[in-house]
């Protein structure tokens, strides 16, 4: 899907009130930016990151907060080149 944000998709199924948008960065990675319609400051505080950084944030997240909770699955990596394969083409 594509807005004027850009090319997203919806991390979790039926929630249409968290976004995750991709493009590709200057160096070709893949890039992504969360979106969240009940914490917009999300997008506002938060710059376009690569999958490395990602996995980095996450392990601290995991590490200070003790929770089980990954927050890795919000990325997905082969939806994001999917979708930017489609708007390349």
């Amino acid at each position: 899907m594509k807005d004027e944000r850009g090319l997203y998709y919806h991390p979790s199924a039926g929630d249409t009130s968290s976004r995750v948008y991709v493009r590709r960065g200057p160096d070709g990675e893949v890039e992504f930016r969360l979106w969240q319609a009940d914490h917009t400051e999300v997008w506002e505080n938060h710059p376009w990151v690569n999958l490395a950084i990602l996995r980095s944030v996450a392990g601290y997240y995991r590490q200070e907060r003790a929770r089980d909770v990954d927050p890795l699955q919000l990325y997905d990596l082969a939806v994001a080149r999917m979708l930017l394969r489609e708007e390349e083409a």
